[in-house]
Formats: C-alpha cells, structure tokens, sequence
C-alpha cells in the first residue's frame, strides 16, 4: 500500500498546480488504502463546482493513471 500512496500523494502534487492556477489549492487530509480524503482551498474551496472538481476531474486522473478502485472524499 506505501507504493499506492507515494503514487497518489506524487500524481496529486502534480496537479496541485492546476488548481493554483486559478487561486484555489488541495491539501490530502489522509489517504486510507484506495481513498483519499482531501481538502480544496483557496478559490476551490467555495467553489459551487468542487463536487465536479474533485470527482470528474482528481479523482478520473487517479483512476485512469493508477487504479479504477480510487475514490476521492471531500473534506471540509
């Protein structure tokens, strides 16, 4: 599981920059076997389109790159 999570935690990072971009950021809460718990801020965070954020946007990227079994939870 350490491997998985360097990959989430590596890929994450990576796009942090997307959301950077238009004032917002991500910070992971914690990562519990093929779930991640994170926390957008900034810009994102009152964002109405987090939902869409995180799950048609993260959370297809860590499936499509890493596993299909991935799922992303919010946090706030």
């Amino acid at each position: 599981m350490e491997e998985l999570t360097k990959k989430i935690t590596d890929r994450l990072e990576e796009l942090r920059s997307c959301l950077q971009a238009d004032g917002g950021d991500l910070e992971i809460v914690s990562i519990e076997g093929k779930t991640v718990n994170l926390r957008l801020r900034g810009a994102c965070g009152h964002c109405p389109h987090a939902t869409m954020t995180i799950k048609e946007g993260l959370e297809r990227i860590l499936r499509d790159e890493i596993d299909p079994e991935i799922t992303i939870e919010r946090v706030m």
